[in-house]
């Protein structure tokens, strides 16, 4: 087997996003250090693949286990999984990302959410009702995190990808469009993408670096 093009370490790869990022990292011929607290939500297997078990966070370890590393990729979305929705995303991913600029690795990515994407100018579409409930409220604290954490950071190369309003499990279908603070919608009035298109479309960011200190946006 060829040496691998890159290292990576992605944090939640047990997740209907992260399968497939890991999957299409390693098509790609990308070295995979997969870290999740489950890792048996991780049925790959693959010489390039390494998955680590942890949900203990703090700046030491994740220093330790992203060293060396090439890019991070942040796709564990705790606001969905855990009911301490404010502890879970201000304490955690904060952790990841002083971990990561402490160990010197040049870029980390963030899968993110749909609420803070524009729907008209000046309005989120998290600020329009459409989101309610616990998904609500997770959408808000991983927004928080992007709005006051992220937009402040100036000492790593950080990109936040947000996905359309409804990402769905299917594949790739090569077929999408990109965009940047605006939620995409189809003719249909529709905002969706699959995991599949999803994944591609990080991956070729991480291939051929376009977005720099700022967020972007996929949609069909």
């Amino acid at each position: 087997m060829d040496k691998p093009n890159m290292r990576l370490v992605i944090f939640g790869g047990g997740g209907m996003i992260g399968r497939p990022i890991i999957e299409e990292a390693l098509r790609r011929n990308h070295e995979v250090i997969a870290v999740d607290p489950f890792p048996d939500r991780i049925p790959i297997k693959n010489p390039n693949l390494t998955i680590i078990q942890t949900d203990v966070y703090s700046v030491d370890r994740v220093s330790e286990l992203v060293r060396k590393a090439d890019a991070v990729i942040v796709s564990h979305n705790p606001a969905f999984e855990q009911p301490d929705l404010f502890d879970s995303v201000l304490k955690l991913y904060p952790f990841i990302l002083e971990g990561v600029k402490e160990a010197g690795v040049p870029r980390i990515l963030f899968v993110g959410e749909a609420g803070t994407l524009y729907v008209e100018p000046g309005i989120m579409l998290m600020d329009t009702g459409a989101i309610s409930g616990d998904e609500a409220s997770g959408i808000r604290m991983l927004g928080g995190f992007y709005l006051d954490v992220l937009k402040h950071e100036h000492d790593i190369d950080w990109v936040y990808f947000s996905p359309a309003a409804d990402i769905v499990p299917a594949p790739l279908t090569g077929s999408y469009r990109l965009g940047e603070n605006d939620l995409i919608v189809n003719p249909d009035g529709f905002s969706l993408i699959s995991s599949g298109d999803y994944a591609s479309a990080l991956m070729d960011e991480i291939d051929a670096p376009v977005h720099h200190n700022e967020r972007f946006t996929i949609g069909y």
